[in-house]
């Protein structure tokens, strides 16, 4: 039996951070392969300057979220990203830094989601910046998507393009709202799976995709 389980996520989106101990758990599930799909939900459009009001609001629900998951928020985060004026709260840079990884060693895109969210979160890193997400790829060994995220030539824009509006017309078929989705598919059939437990009990919300 074939699984696939369609992770649909925004990289500058908390509970996407708050989901990090689900989704790895669920990369190291034998049974389930795991695909990543950016939504694109906070690029282009979805863009926006962080004022007073928005960085007030971001911090609310990221010690939500810390409390739930025990995901790390840190003050440096607090004091060199949401207190920033000049940086906007774009996913655009991000995501298309993981979509250079998923063209040239889509095997570590995991682990550059997990890389770019941690420069965020923990390190206070902007992400938004292209200088600063080359760095953390090629803190990973990850040289070609590095070179390639600097090039932005056409064939990494097509591929971007692709996956977000893969992304968004998976969501649109099964009535998936926001970030993150879990859209597990079997054998050809897709369902959007509670991702409550991916919050409190991640390796639980792993283990049941083994049985289902």
């Amino acid at each position: 039996m074939t699984k696939t389980l369609h992770y649909v996520f925004d990289p500058l989106c908390g509970w996407c951070y708050g989901a990090a101990a689900a989704v790895a758990a669920l990369g190291k599930v034998p049974e389930v392969e795991l695909r990543l799909l950016p939504s694109g939900l906070f690029a282009g459009a979805g863009a926006r300057l962080m004022d007073d009001g928005f960085a007030a609001y971001a911090w609310s629900n990221d010690q939500r979220i810390e409390r739930l998951t025990g995901q790390r928020f840190s003050e440096r985060y607090r004091s060199h990203v949401l207190s920033d004026r000049q940086q906007l709260f774009d996913s655009g840079p991000a995501t298309l830094a993981l979509s250079a990884v998923s063209l040239f060693t889509p095997e570590r895109e995991l682990d550059a989601l997990e890389a770019i969210q941690h420069a965020r979160y923990v390190n206070g890193e902007d992400i938004t910046q292209t200088d600063t997400l080359r760095a953390v790829l090629q803190a990973l060994g990850l040289e070609q998507a590095a070179a390639s995220l600097l090039r932005s030539d056409g064939e990494l824009l097509a591929a971007n393009r692709a996956r977000i509006e893969g992304a968004k017309a998976l969501q649109s078929q099964l009535g998936a709202r926001g970030v993150p989705s879990f859209i597990l598919e079997t054998n050809g059939q897709r369902q959007l799976l509670n991702s409550s437990a991916a919050y409190s009990r991640p390796q639980a919300f792993a283990e049941q995709l083994s049985a289902a």
